[in-house]
């Protein structure tokens, strides 16, 4: 599997796309508000360049898109009127894998300006420039100290690629209770060499003492079997249902392994000390409870967690399965989700990172 291919949401703006199931990414968004604004705030103190250029790494489509370039715009404008600062110009670059719909983006962009126009003042639409770059964030993106401001949100627990040396991982398709020892390892040094290269190649990109907000999911014990992975877990069962009854082959379910990995803080924190680009400014930690957020049936509750967790996975699931079955292996996965959240609460830890470039 070529991760740069098939890791991207579900395109479009139908039932099953990403633009309509992303409602616990926009969570996320909201709740790091405040660590966006204080590391915005803190790069501005003194005024900001005239034209403040900002990178969205791992963008995807639909409302989040702008919703964050919109917020970062507010953000600017109020403290440039609290403090008596000339307004500068935008200039965004949206970027994602090749596979993203880029479309469903730049179709925004007009309506999007229209509504700065209207909030903000005729004038305001024309210091926005938006466009897409499209490329993985573990490759270089952008020129040398061209940045000021880079931001990422519920993408940096995607790998660059499957890990090595999982063939004794039968059975199962990510981390589980019955993987191998070996198996954790694989994952932890995949990520640890997918983070470091990515701090790597930002910190040429920004400019010295330039600023990073980065929100992804992690996970809270050391333990690497968290609730974030369950869903993979009963991922595999369902697979291996749809095995016994004919419809895909063990051997297919054996070679397919989830790039995903959800890091502690300890992990986090050990690689931005070990490279030493950038200064952690601040961590947070945001818990997500599916309970929380629906007081519905199981039955109910375990179709809106297989339909948001569709949107994300099935690309990566139809480039090496096939896309005859995703109707039938999403049924069975529903029910296996409504199963397991009538016994178990389903929590997820996002971990809410801000990083200044170190100028030495």
């Amino acid at each position: 599997m070529v991760v740069e291919n098939v890791v991207h949401m579900n395109a479009g703006d139908g039932e099953s796309s990403y633009a309509n199931n992303s409602s616990v990414q926009k969570s996320l968004l909201l709740k790091s508000r405040q660590v966006l604004e204080d590391s915005i705030n803190d790069y501005g103190i003194n005024g900001f360049p005239q034209c403040f250029k900002l990178a969205d790494l791992g963008c995807s489509s639909g409302p989040n898109t702008l919703f964050l370039v919109n917020t970062v715009i507010d953000i600017v404008h109020a403290t440039c009127q609290h403090k008596d600062f000339h307004v500068p110009e935008f200039q965004v670059f949206l970027n994602d894998l090749p596979g993203n719909d880029f479309n469903t983006i730049f179709k925004m962009v007009q309506p999007f300006h229209s509504r700065l126009a209207d909030e903000k003042g005729d004038t305001c639409k024309d210091k926005c420039f938006i466009s897409g770059v499209p490329g993985s964030f573990y490759t270089r993106l952008f020129p040398s100290t061209s940045l000021d401001f880079i931001h990422s949100s519920s993408s940096l627990h995607w790998l660059s690629q499957v890990p090595e040396k999982l063939e004794s991982n039968k059975g199962h398709i990510h981390l589980a209770e019955g993987s191998p020892p070996g198996i954790f390892q694989a994952y932890l040094n995949q990520y640890t060499r997918d983070f470091s290269t990515f701090l790597r190649l930002r910190c040429r990109e920004i400019t010295p003492n330039g600023r990073m907000v980065l929100a992804f999911q992690g996970r809270s014990s050391a333990d690497p079997i968290s609730s974030g992975c369950i869903l993979f877990e009963l991922l595999a069962k369902s697979l291996h249902d749809m095995s016994s009854e004919g419809f895909l082959r063990e051997a297919d379910i054996d070679s397919f392994n989830i790039p995903f990995y959800n890091p502690t803080t300890y992990e986090v924190k050990v690689i931005i000390d070990t490279e030493g680009f950038f200064s952690l400014k601040s961590l947070q930690t945001f818990k997500h409870d599916v309970e929380i957020q629906s007081s519905s049936d199981k039955d109910t509750r375990g179709r809106m967690v297989a339909k948001v967790f569709r949107v994300v996975n099935e690309p990566m699931l139809v480039a090496h399965f096939g896309d005859t079955y995703m109707d039938k292996l999403f049924q069975r996965y529903a029910q296996r989700v409504a199963e397991y959240i009538s016994k178990n609460k389903l929590e997820f830890l996002h971990l809410v990172i801000s990083l200044n470039r170190n100028t030495n």
